[in-house]
Parts: structure tokens; sequence; C-alpha cells
């Protein structure tokens, strides 16, 4: 059985999106320099297919320069990141941003200047509801 696409990006593909979010464009041997400085060393021609599976979904632009193509992100990592939190809210949390937050709170241990800057951003948020 295959697994169904998901709509956003595989573990590698995140990783290869950060390193192109940080610095890009980039060609495949640098990409794989990076992987590997991360501890996810690849062989040379895995890195290019799933490259190029990032291209064909639309998460990659690529410019050939020479010999070799440099690789840069089509798409905003605010996008990405809107994108996986909401589906992550949306099913696992039913929806709920409360039980989001709650959660978070209790698996993290918030120091004061976190709590201080969480409570200045829910002021802000509320200010603007109104």
């Amino acid at each position: 059985m295959v697994r169904p696409q998901s709509s956003h990006p595989t573990d590698l593909e995140l990783q290869i999106l950060k390193i192109l979010w940080e610095a890009s464009p980039l060609p495949v041997r640098d990409i794989r320099s990076a992987l590997s400085d991360q501890g996810r060393d690849i062989a040379h021609t895995s890195v290019i297919t799933t490259l190029n599976t990032m291209f064909e979904k639309g998460y990659l632009k690529r410019k050939k320069q020479g010999n070799a193509f440099l690789f840069s992100p089509a798409v905003a990592q605010d996008d990405v990141s809107q994108g996986m939190l909401g589906d992550l809210v949306e099913r696992v949390f039913d929806g709920s941003a409360s039980a989001v937050m709650l959660s978070l709170f209790e698996a993290s241990d918030l120091d004061e200047d976190e709590v201080k800057e969480l409570r200045r951003l829910f002021n802000r948020k509320l200010k603007e509801k109104k």
C-alpha cells in the first residue's frame, strides 16, 4: 500500500529547507555538506533525488549555473511553519488553541523572561481583538 502524499515537507525536506532558508542559492554539494555537518550523511545521488522531488512538489526553485543547479526555497518559512502548526492544532487538539497552549506550558519549563514575553503577546492579541 502506497503512503498518501503529505501536504507538508518530510523531515529530510524540512531539514533541507532550513538549510536553504539560512543561505541560498546553494549547489547540491553544499547542501549535502550542510546535511553531513548536521549528522545526516546521505549519498550525493540521494540528495539530488530529494532536491528534484522537492522541486517537483513546488518547495524549491532551481537555476542552472554551468553544469550544476543552484537550489533556493520556493516557499517561505512562515508559510510552512504556519501550515504545519495549523495541521497539528486541527489533528491533535481538535482546533483548540488553548489546548495547544496548555500542552506547551505543561511540556516546557518557562523562565521568567519567557513568561513575560508570552504575557505581552497575549495582551497584544487581546487588544487586536477589541
